[in-house]
């Protein structure tokens, strides 16, 4: 039996469906388009807030801010922020395009973590953790897709994934869980605290985000053919 590679992870652009805005720096949107840039936030933050609440471990870029702020001593809240800020700063030469998606990437999934991650079930039972974390990794890849697709701008991290893979090509799963595995290093070699939620994350949100797009995308072409 030979084994084929399957499909979605070859997937090397966001597609542009139904909801997606002409561009992403816009002052006047389409209305789908937010709605599902908004839909797709929301599912993002309710997707990392279960890892954290699994007690699995804490998102690949977590690990890196717990890292920073212990050779820094600045607070884990504070190291985040400069760390976006760096991210940001890298899509210049990426030649990355913000937009209103880019600020609501920032405020909405905040609000998820403050007002849904204390609603959340945590688990003393270890296959429950694990199956919560594999939830919120899953989420957080179908969310990113819904946004991802509406172009109305990425957030830091994911506009870091598009912005590397239009240059080098290569697959979107490939490209984001090269980040996420760069990232847990340079994070537990400055002494965050890596555990194995953060590694299904950096290993599955890649793959979540581009089978989510290429489902999104066979669903959208079978309805257009109705």
């Amino acid at each position: 039996m030979i084994f084929k590679k399957p499909k979605f992870l070859s997937v090397k652009r966001v597609p542009k469906l139904f909801w997606s805005a002409p561009k992403a720096l816009t002052i006047s949107p389409p209305p789908i388009s937010v709605l599902f840039l908004i839909v797709g936030l929301l599912l993002f933050g309710l997707g990392e807030a279960l890892l954290v609440a699994s007690g699995a471990g804490v998102s690949p870029w977590t690990v890196l801010a717990q890292g920073l702020s212990q050779v820094t001593n600045w607070s884990i809240g504070f190291s985040t922020f400069i760390l976006s800020f760096i991210v940001l700063f890298c899509w210049i030469p990426l030649k990355q395009i913000p937009g209103i998606g880019t600020i609501l990437n920032a405020i909405i999934i905040s609000l998820v973590f403050e007002y849904i991650l204390p609603l959340l079930p945590t688990f003393d039972n270890p296959l429950a953790q694990l199956a919560e974390a594999t939830a919120g990794v899953l989420i957080t890849g179908f969310g990113g897709a819904l946004y991802l697709i509406s172009n109305l701008g990425p957030g830091p991290r994911d506009g870091l994934m598009t912005g590397l893979q239009r240059i080098t090509n290569f697959p979107i799963a490939w490209v984001r869980s090269g980040i996420e595995l760069t990232v847990i290093i340079i994070g537990w070699n400055l002494g965050g605290i890596v555990g194995v939620g953060t590694i299904m994350f950096a290993f599955g949100i890649g793959p979540s985000v581009a089978g989510s797009m290429y489902l999104l995308e066979k669903i959208a072409a079978k309805e257009l053919k109705k």
